[in-house]
């Protein structure tokens, strides 16, 4: 995560501090939001209040205010986009959270090595053209006996399918090589480290750029409709799972 892209980096701090320079709401992510709910599930399984949570990418700083709100977690939040940083700051503040957040390259960190109970990314390790030494990088800040919580989008199957009618140029920021269950398991090595890989959560319209091909207000409705229909989707459908989940506990020992 360098801060004006490199030759193993598929965007630039330029893209991303685009993507966070609008405003947000200044409150918790809404649990009737698919996209926010899968995420919501996911970490329950894995923070317990009082843990050491550090979140890799965290812009615009919604999840790691839910983090630190509900889970009730220690957070720390990393970003390399100055304004994606900036508004985590403002939501924080607004909320009366507290947290650590750092605007830092990945690679020359100031957090301590193996400080973390749990480290967790969303949709970063993918932007990257050869993403082991990132995963590497997050490995280095668990605790013994932590866990490393990384997810993807999946951009091949179904939703690979659809993302090339809407959009085709955004596949282009991201290594869809590494979207398969194995592909990401390749990703660590080390007998220190049980991995787990799988596909997970409902259906979300979300993932899709709709409005890239329709008009904002019929993309708004179809992913509304869409988002209302996946609430009450009763369990996962690996086909339909947005996303895939590298799991790496690091031993105790």
């Amino acid at each position: 995560m360098s801060n004006d892209g490199g030759d193993n980096e598929l965007s630039t701090t330029g893209y991303w501090d685009g993507v966070w320079s609008g405003k947000i709401r200044l409150r918790l992510p809404s649990p009737y939001i698919v996209a926010t709910r899968n995420l919501q599930r996911l970490l329950r399984r894995h923070v317990r209040p009082g843990d050491r949570f550090l979140e890799i990418g965290c812009a615009p700083g919604k999840i790691l205010a839910w983090v630190a709100s509900e889970l009730g977690a220690d957070v720390a939040g990393l970003d390399y986009s100055e304004s994606g940083l900036a508004t985590s700051k403002v939501l924080f503040n607004a909320l009366g959270l507290t947290g650590d957040l750092r605007r830092e390259d990945l690679r020359y960190t100031t957090f301590a090595a193996k400080s973390f109970d749990v480290v967790y990314s969303s949709g970063l390790i993918e932007h990257f053209a050869d993403p082991r030494e990132v995963v590497q990088q997050h490995l280095d800040l668990v605790k013994p006996g932590g866990t490393a919580v990384i997810t993807v989008p999946d951009y091949r199957g179904v939703y690979g399918a659809l993302q090339r009618y809407f959009d085709t140029e955004i596949l282009g920021i991201h290594n869809l090589d590494i979207m398969t269950c194995e592909a990401l398991a390749g990703l660590v090595s080390g007998r220190q480290f049980s991995v787990r890989t799988y596909r997970f959560g409902r259906f979300s319209p979300w993932q899709l750029t709709v409005e890239k091909r329709w008009p904002q207000v019929v993309a708004l409705g179809v992913c509304h409709a869409a988002n209302a229909a996946s609430l009450l989707q009763p369990f996962d459908i690996p086909a339909l799972c947005p996303m895939l989940v590298l799991e790496v506990r690091k031993s105790a020992s």
